[in-house]
């Protein structure tokens, strides 16, 4: 969402923007031609089949990428895969100046936790030549940087530039002021067991999102004897809906290398309450709209009691710095500076 909201707004600033991802759709496969382009707002979409979905490894792709050198600039979405890593080679072979976005994948305590070793070694061996040929290190927060450089890989031309979203209304829908909202996968780095333990028994919590892990049965258990719902996937009015009808929206991380959906909760002038571990949390704290803490019971108490001026302050907030036009203003930027660092030769 956050790659195509960008590509979209590029290309409304006049740009050619061309994608290249594969037709891997989790477990499955997108029904999606792999034989020509696919324009989807504005933006030229090439699909390749994966002979390896593990890595995304595309003979396909490969030959795609020989025609590199007529772009301006090569942005890659991602590390620990071969797609970003074939374009990062292709790219530096072409003298083509490239943007890596680790998209949250460079934090030490997910890198332990999930293939360590193999993750480990690809970070020594190929990572970081990829960065070292960058013309540029991309991450949406502060917060992603430092979890970055707390890996102990080179990151030079780092800069800071954060995910966008379109403003929308708010429906037309009530506040229920008693209701917390948690929406997002449902993963063990949510820190969605703090969330329950620390919900007031005069409160509901709604978790809404989709559960990869299997966590539900755990986490229903362990709310037994408070009011907490598990609602599923929700999205488009759903998910509007939902967010709009919060009193407060939660977002406890453990590690969140930015937090989009906290500006989706935002922009429908709820106030949020995040962990200091959320990218964004900083932002939050600066514009008065929302709690950071780890303290999540007492937050929660305090804007059920008085939510004050945070709604208010949030959409303030997201209207100023977090709208697509202006994001991608500050890319285009970082992507000019690119290409002034290209070789001559």
């Amino acid at each position: 969402m956050a790659v195509h909201g960008l590509c979209r707004a590029l290309a409304r600033r006049g740009h050619e923007v061309t994608v290249f991802t594969t037709n891997v759709d989790g477990d499955s496969e997108s029904d999606v031609p792999l034989d020509r382009e696919v324009m989807l707002d504005g933006v030229r979409v090439r699909y390749f089949a994966a002979a390896m979905r593990r890595l995304y490894i595309s003979p396909a792709m490969r030959a795609a990428l020989r025609s590199i050198a007529s772009f301006d600039v090569v942005h890659n979405h991602s590390v620990f895969l071969w797609p970003t890593h074939a374009a990062a080679r292709a790219a530096t072979k072409a003298k083509v100046p490239y943007v890596i976005s680790p998209r949250g994948m460079l934090v030490r305590d997910l890198i332990r936790r999930r293939s360590r070793f193999v993750k480990s070694a690809w970070i020594r061996l190929i990572e970081r030549r990829n960065f070292a040929n960058a013309s540029g290190i991309h991450f949406t927060s502060a917060r992603e940087l430092d979890d970055a450089r707390a890996i102990g890989i080179a990151i030079p031309h780092a800069f800071v530039v954060p995910n966008g979203i379109d403003l929308l209304p708010r429906p037309p829908v009530p506040r229920e002021e008693r209701t917390i909202v948690y929406l997002g996968r449902i993963n063990w780095k949510k820190g969605l067991d703090r969330l329950i333990d620390a919900l007031p028994r005069d409160a509901k919590l709604i978790i809404a999102g989709n559960d990869e892990e299997n966590l539900t049965p755990s986490l229903r258990e362990r709310a037994a004897g408070r009011d907490v719902e598990f609602r599923g996937p929700l999205y488009d009015d759903a998910k509007w809906e939902l967010l709009a009808r919060a009193g407060a929206f939660v977002l406890p991380s453990l590690s969140e290398n930015f937090g989009n959906v906290v500006i989706e909760a935002m922009l429908m002038e709820t106030p949020v309450i995040v962990s200091p571990e959320v990218g964004v949390a900083e932002d939050v704290a600066a514009a008065r709209a929302g709690i950071v803490t780890r303290d999540f019971a007492e937050a929660i108490s305090a804007i059920l009691r008085a939510p004050g001026d945070y709604g208010r302050n949030g959409r303030a907030l997201v209207e100023a710095k977090f709208t697509w036009p202006a994001v991608a203003e500050q890319m285009e930027e970082a992507y000019r500076c690119s290409i002034a660092s290209r070789p001559s030769s």
